[in-house]
């Protein structure tokens, strides 16, 4: 009778302890089940990301278009207001104030947190693309501080464009920008030395260079260029940009169909610093003295008299074309220009080396 009793007491233990683990599994199968629910919600989310959600929304048709690059590169890019001044070519205290007045618009107009939708949408993708791009080109290149590239922006305007590719695959310019930014990329264990220096393009290692970002950007480049139309600025600077990541050696490079593609971009979005980068393809192609002499076109222009790109690339035509004195004072001016420790140091050994010629 004991052993009955005891066998008996164990089993109503086992039937208790088989309530509390079915109960406990029903309320995971419920747990589950609400998780499925918000994700399939989720997916039918048109932005589905809320760092995407906020640039749409500091993107405002209310603010101005620099205004709303401006304020989303300050509040969801993690720029300083410095490093935007650089990127747009604007003194500082322009976009200080700038930034201050869209976040008082917005303020005063009590923008709810939401979503555009349909043609409102397709307007402000423009800024968005824009916004993005500068993000990505300031991890490329930094303005300003001790490192010359900062990858992790990179990486977060490669996570926003591919994420808007996949919720707006009929949209030819996301394709376009996805494009470019992925080869670009690609570049960036072979931009620095071991020390950090910078390395310039046709000096790079292109064994470094990322073989799976290239063949992801050539993907997205034939996604755009597949859905018809005129090329857009971002699908334009793509084929630019696949010109280079075909080219097995620096010397197998087409700079005449890249200054080609220059033109056609300047046509459609003109810009200084378009020009510029045509100028150093017209070198490339056709001779120094050729790229020269766009470069020397470009020397009145107000929005590059800050830009120590332009004195930077003064100094490398100059220097093929061996007349190092005006070549050394080119990349002197250019370091005076550059607020990035490593380019400053990079472009005053060119000047030193420029003098030993």
């Amino acid at each position: 009778m004991t052993a009955a009793k005891r066998r008996a007491i164990d089993r109503l233990r086992r039937l208790k302890q088989m309530e509390r683990k079915h109960e406990e599994l029903g309320r995971e199968m419920e747990a589950l089940q609400e998780a499925m629910v918000d994700f399939e919600a989720g997916l039918d989310d048109p932005i589905g990301d809320d760092l995407l959600r906020l640039i749409f929304i500091s993107c405002h048709p209310l603010l101005s278009p620099e205004a709303r690059a401006a304020l989303t590169l300050r509040l969801l890019g993690g720029l300083t207001t410095g490093e935007i001044a650089r990127a747009f070519l604007c003194p500082e205290p322009t976009i200080a104030q700038r930034i201050v007045r869209a976040k008082r618009t917005l303020a005063e107009a009590r923008v709810p947190f939401e979503v555009p939708r349909g043609a409102e949408l397709s307007t402000r993708l423009a800024s968005v693309l824009e916004v993005i791009y500068l993000i990505f080109n300031e991890g490329y290149s930094a303005t300003a501080g001790e490192d010359l590239i900062r990858p992790a922006l990179c990486e977060e305007a490669l996570r926003l464009g591919r994420i808007l590719a996949e919720l707006a695959p009929r949209e030819a310019e996301i394709h376009g920008l996805v494009a470019l930014m992925e080869i670009q990329a690609s570049r960036l264990p072979a931009r620095v030395g071991p020390t950090g220096d910078p390395i310039l393009l046709p000096d790079q290692n292109r064994g470094k260079w990322d073989q799976l970002l290239i063949r992801r950007g050539l993907a997205a480049l034939d996604r755009a260029e597949q859905l018809g139309g005129t090329p857009g600025p971002y699908v334009l600077q793509a084929a630019i940009a696949s010109c280079h990541a075909r080219a097995r050696r620096a010397e197998d490079t087409d700079w005449e169909r890249i200054a080609s593609l220059y033109g056609e971009l300047t046509r459609i979005n003109p810009s200084p610093v378009i020009e510029l980068n045509r100028a150093v393809a017209l070198g490339m192609a056709f001779g120094p003295a050729v790229g020269l002499k766009a470069v020397e076109a470009l020397a009145a222009e107000p929005a590059l008299r800050g830009y120590h790109l332009l004195p930077s690339v003064r100094g490398d035509l100059l220097a093929k074309l061996g007349r190092a004195e005006e070549a050394k004072a080119a990349f002197e001016k250019a370091a005076s220009l550059t607020r990035n420790t490593r380019e400053r140091d990079f472009l005053l050994k060119r000047a030193a080396t420029c003098c030993s010629i």
